[in-house]
């Protein structure tokens, strides 16, 4: 019980956090730069060969 109160309160600030516009900014330079990073750059040369 104490445990789903607590997850249930970090939660909660998470989200608030992330309703602001500078962290939004910075939530979406990060999730673009994961899937830059995720869809380039898998074989060094630049070849995609299967």
């Amino acid at each position: 019980m104490i445990r789903k109160l607590l997850v249930s309160t970090i939660a909660t600030k998470v989200i608030q956090e992330a309703r602001k516009p500078q962290n939004q900014a910075k939530l979406k330079k990060a999730f673009a730069d994961f899937q830059a990073k995720r869809s380039g750059g898998k074989r060094p040369g630049g070849t995609n060969r299967y």
